[in-house]
């Protein structure tokens, strides 16, 4: 494995940083207050080339590698979490199946526009019967004409409020399910038949907005299905663990400003005629905190290089998802812990940390499901 980093690369991630500690960090608290990310960040993320960061740059991105996506994306995971997931919803499961699925056509049309953020992108898998169990979607796609007619509800859809173009799995064969039945198409937000529904109220992730997605009657081009007919699920699974690999990054990313607040704090924080840094209590959760991010970096980029190599990774994707986000909530925790009444006040960035950190346990798969997609991948390796 190769881990060396490009200069240009190094660069980015000094200007990212730069970015998230002094503009995004400042504007966190209105971000919370009104629920909505300032117009100026978006854009100065758009100068940065954020939005284009996994397309490749004859359609206008950054043609960044996974591995040094997962670089930007550990600097972005710093910030304000509704900020970031705002970026890494686009720049992940919004766009990556269009990237590595859609024909020249489909690729020509609408990547230069997301890779520029001039339009934002969203992927629509779940529904009401259908989270983890996504083969039982029930939005079904049929064929009349030179247009697909799709009918029925996603929920939970990341960007669906302002999203501009949604990949969507539906259901073109119910008999043949997912082994078969299942395609993908790219619906633009404009589409007659297509409408956003309740949006929803979240524990975290403020600025970040998750909506129903309706599809009545809508009318999609034929030259809009993203891969192949009846290859959709395996469309959605590949999709997903590319995006498992870039919510490790962000997850370290997290913990990393976790344990500086937490340092910093312990050092300043005063009790019993001394820093607390100095009690053994303290150090002892600080020494676990670094040490398990540190596992779960070099984790991450291992899996990014594994990508970058062509490998598969259906397994490793869910490993380090799950293993990343679980060291991140037990991060959050101590970090709390170590600020103590203080880490329960919203003035302070660890209270909202926590909050935002527990969803990463859940959406792009449950860390049950990965768990069991683990499970099962490993089996086959050893079938008697």
């Amino acid at each position: 494995m190769d881990f060396h980093i490009p200069e240009e690369i190094l660069d980015m991630k000094r200007t990212i940083r730069a970015f998230i500690d002094k503009d995004v960090e400042a504007c966190s608290r209105q971000i919370e207050e009104e629920d909505r990310i300032p117009p100026h960040l978006i854009d100065k993320a758009r100068e940065l080339g954020l939005f284009g960061m996994s397309i490749p740059e004859e359609y206008g991105g950054l043609g960044l590698s996974m591995l040094e996506r997962c670089l930007l994306l550990e600097e972005l995971g710093r910030a304000n979490m509704g900020f970031v997931t705002y970026i890494a919803a686009h720049v992940g499961i919004g766009t990556t199946g269009i990237v590595e699925l859609g024909s020249e056509e489909l690729k020509k049309k609408y990547l230069p526009a997301l890779a520029s953020g001039e339009k934002l992108g969203a992927f629509a898998l779940t529904e009401p019967d259908a989270g983890s169990d996504a083969t039982n979607i029930k939005t079904t796609a049929v064929l009349k004409g030179d247009k697909w007619i799709l009918n029925g509800r996603k929920h939970f859809i990341t960007n669906a409020p302002e999203a501009d173009v949604f990949t969507v799995i539906a259901v073109t064969d119910r008999e043949k399910g997912a082994r078969g039945g299942f395609t993908a198409f790219i619906v633009e937000k404009d589409f007659p038949g297509l409408s956003i529904g309740t949006i929803e109220k979240k524990m975290g992730l403020r600025g970040s907005h998750t909506a129903e997605v309706i599809f009545e009657n809508c009318e999609v081009p034929r030259e809009n299905v993203l891969g192949e007919v009846g290859r959709g699920y395996a469309s959605a699974l590949r999709i997903l663990s590319r995006g498992r690999v870039m919510l490790a990054a962000r997850c370290v990313g997290a913990c990393n400003k976790l344990i500086e607040l937490s340092a910093r704090y312990a050092q300043q924080r005063v009790q019993f005629g001394k820093p607390i840094a100095s009690f053994q209590a303290i150090q002892w959760m600080l020494a676990e905190m670094a040490t398990e991010t540190e596992a779960a970096r070099w984790f991450t980029y291992r899996v990014a290089w594994m990508v970058d190599q062509g490998l598969p990774v259906i397994k490793e994707g869910a490993m380090v998802k799950f293993f990343a986000s679980e060291v991140l909530n037990r991060v959050a925790d101590k970090a709390v812990q170590i600020h103590g009444g203080m880490g329960y006040m919203k003035e302070f960035p660890v209270e909202r940390f926590y909050r935002d950190a527990r969803i990463t346990r859940i959406y792009e798969g449950t860390n049950e499901i990965q768990r069991m997609i683990i499970a099962r991948e490993l089996l086959k390796e050893f079938e008697v």
